[in-house]
């Protein structure tokens, strides 16, 4: 059975939701719910509030054939983090423009369902590595150098090539002479 719970409009952006949502996809809710205490971020802190929820929805509204859901036994199938409606406002700029600030929003969904408890496997004890005979690297085969072509010569290759056009001339140094000042 799955229970649901969602925060819309939260006023954070959905990117920074997204950060805490993927770290708690797939975990047993109670070990969510701890991971999610420990971030120090404001969006941890409105998804701790959205799983908190959603446990307490599982707990008390889901009573039917005297079933009811515990938080032991539920586990974070989803976290979704969607845009919600971005408003836009302005701020004053240089020269009497403007620029735009937009303050997004977004739409915090969180879905458990109820999983198994899952035992903890046996570890199986590692068996020996085998040990491989040592080898060797192969030897580096060293390139020929290859000569440049016979009609231009090496220190000919790194040059850049001259234009065709002539340089324009360089002004001449006294052409904006300075206000003469006395001096001191």
């Amino acid at each position: 059975m799955e229970v649901k719970a969602e925060h819309r409009y939260a006023k954070i952006s959905a990117f920074k939701v997204r950060e805490v949502t993927r770290e708690i996809q797939g975990l047993p809710a109670e070990q969510a719910l701890e991971i999610v205490r420990l971030i120090p971020k404001k969006a941890a802190r409105l998804i701790g509030k959205v799983l908190a929820s959603a446990i307490a929805n599982a707990e008390n509204n889901n009573n039917s054939e005297n079933k009811t859901l515990r938080a032991e036994h539920l586990v974070v199938k989803e976290a979704i983090a969607g845009e919600g409606p971005t408003l836009k406002r302005m701020h004053t700029r240089a020269r009497g423009g403007g620029a735009r600030i937009n303050k997004r929003t977004a739409h915090i969904k969180i879905t458990l369902t109820e999983a198994e408890p899952i035992a903890e496997k046996p570890v199986k004890p590692k068996g020996k590595k085998k040990d491989k005979p040592k080898t060797s690297p192969k030897p580096r085969r060293k390139r020929p150098r290859t000569s440049p072509p016979p009609h231009r010569p090496l220190w000919r290759r790194s040059r850049k090539r001259a234009s065709s056009r002539p340089r324009r001339p360089m002004p001449p140094a006294n052409r904006f002479p300075r206000a003469s000042t006395p001096r001191r």
